[in-house]
């Protein structure tokens, strides 16, 4: 007796929704499978257009390894999970990590605003001390998916620092968002020509605030490797250490800048959107392998950040969210310092009261071309050496396609190209050509 109903049989009693398949499990697996065979095919049509360059290819190295070959170089689960619309969880219990700052707003809001639950998902949000620890454990695959510094996914897929592991770079969780912030007995030094032999502090040496704070200083005539001394310190220890006097100042996330200030321990000297208006600082990570394991659940948790940073967006929604990020098990800060950061409106320590609206925002679009720049940083602080394929390398980390169509799937509008030029302390980043930039500074690794 045939295992499958026959579809024209009136008598018969249809099993799957087509009525070709004896469950409805087997029914979906079997479109899974079609899905990802058109996936695949379309992909291997995009590689060699020509039929005949196609078959020379498969027969050349088999069908498995084919498919192998290309899920290396392109995010093939990504793409799964786009055809498979809001398809069966693989897993509904997942772990996410976070340091507890405001960078990782739209992924801690997600819990007690409910985007994780509209979408399926029991989210469990570790709250980790730095950001060696996030590395480890999401390598270890303690963690499902984390909060990241924008760079980690990148070095982490380079081995740099770590041995290498695929990452993909689902969303930017925020762009600008940082500050300079120096001890109040530096009140007098503000001229960063002043600064020689400082102590700052970074949260890890792959950040954008180490980055941001080298070429903050190159470009004042400091030589970062050897007139100032930059240390590791995660973010919830700076304001202990600033005003244990082992620092002199450090550029950090918030709420730590705000958090020096309202503890008049500290005073902001500048604002990171005011050396580079636009910069990513964190992301939202997850392990190549875990996208295609689970593109289902990724597409889900990918929506729910993403709706998350859509509100965040909305400067009226601000204090809200202050409110919900504020407890113990997220940030654990006072809410009067939390507006300050997300409403821009603040005191700065020297007894003034700014208003910045964009002191921090939230889009979530992993532009490629913000990490081809961060590549040409590691480049020029010594940090990846040789030749370095940076348009490849971004290409297979950061989902900007995938986020894009996401986006469009919630109504959220995104914008055809990047919306803001990348210009940096007056200096404009020509994507195309990262390693003439990477040539044209004067102060550099050797």
């Amino acid at each position: 007796m045939s295992l499958f109903k026959n579809p024209y049989d009136p008598n018969a009693r249809l099993a799957c929704t087509c009525g070709a398949h004896a469950s409805q499990a087997a029914h979906e697996a079997d479109a899974a499978r079609l899905s990802e065979r058109a996936i695949e095919t379309a992909v291997l049509k995009a590689l060699f257009p020509r039929d005949a360059e196609r078959r020379r290819f498969l027969r050349a190295v088999g069908a498995n390894t084919a498919m192998g070959a290309i899920a290396s170089l392109f995010p093939l689960g990504a793409l799964q999970a786009m055809a498979q619309e809001k398809g069966k969880l693989e897993k509904k219990d997942v772990k996410i990590g976070f340091i507890p700052i405001t960078c990782a707003t739209p992924l801690i809001m997600s819990l007690p605003l409910g985007f994780y639950e509209k979408q399926g998902l029991n989210v469990t949000l570790q709250k980790t001390a730095g950001w060696a620890l996030i590395r480890d454990k999401v390598m270890n695959k303690e963690y499902d998916a984390s909060h990241m510094l924008a760079p980690m996914p990148l070095a982490i897929s380079l081995g740099v620092g770590s041995s290498a592991l695929p990452m993909n770079v689902a969303t930017i969780q925020n762009s600008n968002g940082q500050a300079i912030t120096l001890a109040m007995k530096h009140k007098d030094k503000r001229d960063p020509k002043q600064w020689k032999g400082f102590k700052f502090a970074v949260p890890f040496e792959y950040s954008m605030h180490n980055f941001l704070l080298r070429y903050y200083l190159a470009e004042h005539g400091l030589d970062p490797d050897k007139d100032v001394q930059i240390r590791v310190v995660p973010p919830p220890e700076m304001v202990a250490n600033l005003r244990a006097d082992n620092l002199d100042g450090y550029l950090g996330p918030d709420p730590f800048n705000q958090r020096a200030v309202y503890d008049q321990i500290g005073f902001i000297h500048l604002l990171t959107k005011e050396i580079w208006d636009g910069h990513p600082c964190c992301s939202f990570g997850v392990r190549t392998e875990w996208v295609k394991e689970n593109p289902n659940t990724f597409a889900a948790m990918y929506r729910a950040v993403l709706n998350a940073a859509a509100m965040a967006a909305g400067p009226e929604n601000r204090t809200t969210i202050a409110n919900a990020i504020a407890p113990a098990n997220y940030l654990n800060q006072p809410v009067p310092v939390l507006e300050q950061v997300l409403t821009g409106k603040y005191a700065d320590g020297l007894g003034n009261v700014k208003t910045v609206p964009n002191r921090i925002e939230f889009d979530p679009v992993p532009w490629n071309a913000l990490g081809v720049w961060i590549l040409t940083q590691m480049k020029r602080w010594g940090y990846v050496k040789g030749d370095v394929q940076y348009k490849s390398i971004v290409d297979q980390v950061y989902l900007m396609t995938d986020a894009k169509k996401r986006m469009k799937e919630e109504g959220i509008a995104s914008p055809a190209d990047m919306p803001k030029k990348i210009i940096v302390m007056g200096k404009p980043f020509d994507a195309s050509k990262p390693e003439a930039y990477v040539q044209s500074f004067a102060i550099k690794k050797a």
